[in-house]
């Protein structure tokens, strides 16, 4: 089971904005004044874009591009860090996500949970270990925002770190990828997975029917339907 995070398990959305703010001026000397697009993006897609919205000179072609992302990775993880109590006042866990992730970690000869996102892992760690889910997940296997590759390679990626772990096989036919975008859906087909789109985010559920989703459904608060529809795409009739 890779779950997505942001809009899927949890809202945070404010103290992200909030951290990324802080992070970027610390790093380019100027103030966030054109936000980027967050939704489905990795951490590096959304620096790139919010240097290009805010007329930062562009460094994508040159050594300088790195040093500069590595360095907001630092200082992303040390703004988020400064507000990890802000997390349960200005954030929520979204509805059902504490039991499915629970009822599913009650079979752990069964199912491995880990997260596939956007976020960087220290901020990935943070976000659940404030809403008392982080020990759910096996956070090694997982694939996150400051690895340059794509989310459909990160996928393949986390399937063949749980294979070499766990000595089982992590094919398509049971990997399930819970997310709410239609990025988040072609990942799943890209990469080799099920996948399982929730309405929680910017994307409706025509969209992401529309992009090919195995299941969709309009959050997880109903949590028998998602565990149920969970077993109907592992089945192995369902290959």
């Amino acid at each position: 089971m890779l779950w997505n995070i942001d809009l899927t398990l949890v809202d945070v959305s404010r103290v992200t904005r909030a951290a990324y703010a802080d992070a970027f001026q610390q790093v380019t000397g100027r103030r966030l004044i054109q936000l980027p697009q967050f939704a489905g993006q990795s951490e590096s897609e959304i620096f790139f874009d919010a240097l290009a919205r805010n007329a930062v000179p562009d460094t994508t072609g040159d050594d300088s591009g790195d040093a500069l992302l590595a360095a907001f990775y630092d200082a992303l993880a040390g703004a988020f860090a400064a507000r990890q109590g802000a997390l349960t006042e200005q954030g929520r866990l979204l509805t059902g996500a504490a039991q499915a992730v629970e009822t599913l970690a009650s079979r752990p000869d069964v199912v491995v949970q880990s997260v596939l996102t956007g976020t960087i892992r220290p901020n990935a760690v943070a976000k659940l270990a404030a809403f008392g889910l982080a020990g759910y997940f096996d956070f090694e296997v997982g694939g996150y925002g400051s690895e340059s590759y794509p989310k459909g390679a990160q996928v393949m990626m986390a399937r063949a770190r749980a294979a070499e772990k766990y000595g089982k096989a992590f094919t398509e036919h049971n990997t399930v990828y819970v997310g709410d975008s239609v990025r988040d859906v072609a990942a799943a087909k890209r990469g080799g997975a099920r996948s399982v789109a929730v309405a929680t985010g910017r994307s409706t559920e025509s969209d992401l029917r529309a992009a090919g989703a195995d299941l969709v459904l309009p959050g997880l608060a109903d949590v028998p339907a998602v565990l149920r529809g969970i077993g109907l795409l592992t089945m192995p009739s369902a290959s």
